[in-house]
């Protein structure tokens, strides 16, 4: 299963044994449970404000809740001792990454860099892929995470779980929003996508929430819960496939 496809798992757990199960790795140290709750509020709140209409779909991602919740609290308990740990501090109270903001969007920066984005896409693009890509509108701009679910045949063209297709040179070539996903209403024709060339900086303001303005910046905006299971896959030694991925 691609990462950020929905996953569906029994929700019969007490709200104790949701937090902290016996046994289970992360369990038991003192910031896992204060993790969880963050996460846990934070979907609850997002799911309840959603467009979803489909009652099937609204059940799967909550049954989806306690595995995507506990996966995402254990690997940022336990980053430090992580053979690849990501650079990115815990905020255990909001359950999210933090960094120090750049004054501009890094992202901004490798628009001009089509040739070297295209060499390395086409070296590397492969199923499962976390990559980031920058979302321009009026508000301003940030960077999100997504995945690679598709590469055509001549590795010229891949499409993201829920962004769509692009281009190896970064070019949208056909944005999707999912049904389900809580930008839905945003008018696509005043929003553009990009992919990027990951980088450190690219990354770290896509998994920290980062977020500008035209003028300044703006106060991080709040990862969905896939985003943030995304995070938690990446390859911080060079952003390729992990070759247990692969």
């Amino acid at each position: 299963m691609a990462p950020g496809d929905e996953l569906s798992h029994s929700t019969t757990n007490t709200q104790v044994g949701f937090f902290s199960d016996a046994g289970e790795l992360g369990g038991s140290h003192p910031q896992f449970n204060e993790i969880c709750t963050a996460l846990y509020e934070r979907e609850v709140i997002s799911l309840a404000h959603s467009q979803i209409t489909n009652l099937s779909l609204l059940k799967r991602r909550m049954g989806g809740l306690p595995y995507h919740v506990k996966a995402i609290a254990r690997h940022m308990v336990n980053n430090e001792a992580l053979s690849n740990p990501s650079p990115l501090r815990v905020d255990t109270h909001n359950g999210s990454w933090y960094a120090k903001q750049s004054a501009k969007c890094p992202g901004i920066n490798h628009l001009d860099d089509s040739e070297k984005r295209e060499s390395w896409y086409r070296k590397n693009a492969k199923y499962g892929l976390v990559v980031p890509v920058l979302v321009l509108n009026i508000e301003g701009t940030h960077i999100e995470l997504d995945s690679i679910d598709m590469v055509n045949q001549d590795n010229t063209q891949l499409h993201l779980n829920k962004n769509g297709w692009f281009a190896n040179t970064g070019e949208c070539i056909h944005s999707t929003t999912q049904p389900d996903d809580d930008s839905a209403s945003t008018a696509l024709s005043v929003e553009r996508k990009i992919l990027l060339r990951p980088s450190k900086a690219i990354v770290t303001a896509a998994c920290c929430g980062h977020a500008w303005s035209f003028k300044s910046k703006r106060s991080p905006r709040a990862l969905t819960l896939r985003e943030m299971r995304l995070s938690t896959q990446l390859n911080w030694k060079n952003f390729t496939l992990n070759p247990k991925d692969q």
